[in-house]
């Protein structure tokens, strides 16, 4: 993995130390976060739609409804912004000004494009594997009826930054004597126990894929 370019889009001119073009953290971002926001202009107004999202290779693939007006303005190749942030915790400064939060955060621009026949597949059981790995060989296939009604759209990870703060506060000099607490809460991502489908028609324990998921985040009591 290289360096991305830096454009016009993608050059940050505030806080630019935060900034990275590392192929690797960025695919490093994306393979960890599990929602994007994807925002583009439709019919002259803005439109911001939260959707999961599947990393393979040097794309992001996006699925919806072939009868969505907005997946079908995407097949047909509108410009795009993809966004995904990872809060990874509150910090807490001796002044208003200087509280943040850490965070890693991606933002890809490009055209989408459709994508079609054996990539189309292999899309959507990405995005099965994207919630779950390992689940895609456990459960059905999509059916023929199921791609029709299906539109998968890729765009290209090319024109992109990330942009990450970690760390405790940075404060005035002369706030650091304060009697004021300062530090960070660091945030996780949790799981409790699954909670089977009332209409199973078998008893069927948690498969691995399912508990090695759970084994991947903090745990949370009810």
């Amino acid at each position: 993995m290289g360096k991305l370019p830096v454009t016009e889009r993608t050059s940050m001119r505030r806080l630019s130390e935060r900034a990275s073009y590392d192929e690797s953290v960025v695919h490093a971002i994306l393979d960890e976060a599990l929602i994007c926001h994807v925002a583009f202009v439709f019919e002259g107004r803005p439109v911001v739609l939260p959707t999961g999202y599947a990393r393979i290779d040097d794309r992001i693939y996006l699925h919806g409804s072939a009868g969505g007006r907005f997946f079908r303005a995407m097949a047909n190749g509108a410009e795009v912004a993809v966004d995904v942030t990872l809060l990874d915790g509150m910090v807490l400064a001796r002044s208003a000004f200087h509280h943040s939060m850490n965070y890693r955060s991606v933002v890809v621009f490009g055209r989408a494009e459709a994508v079609e026949g054996e990539m189309k597949r292999r899309a959507i059981e990405g995005f099965v594997d994207r919630m779950i790995p390992g689940r895609a060989a456990s459960i059905r296939p999509a059916s023929e009826a199921e791609l029709r009604k299906t539109i998968v759209v890729a765009i290209p990870i090319a024109e992109c930054s990330a942009k990450v703060r970690s760390g405790p506060p940075v404060d005035d000099e002369d706030d650091y004597g304060l009697p004021v607490w300062a530090g960070e809460i660091p945030l996780i991502l949790g799981t409790s126990d699954p909670v089977p489908d009332p209409r199973m028609k078998v008893t069927i324990d948690a498969p691995d894929h399912v508990a090695s998921f759970r084994g991947r985040l903090a745990r949370v009591e009810r």
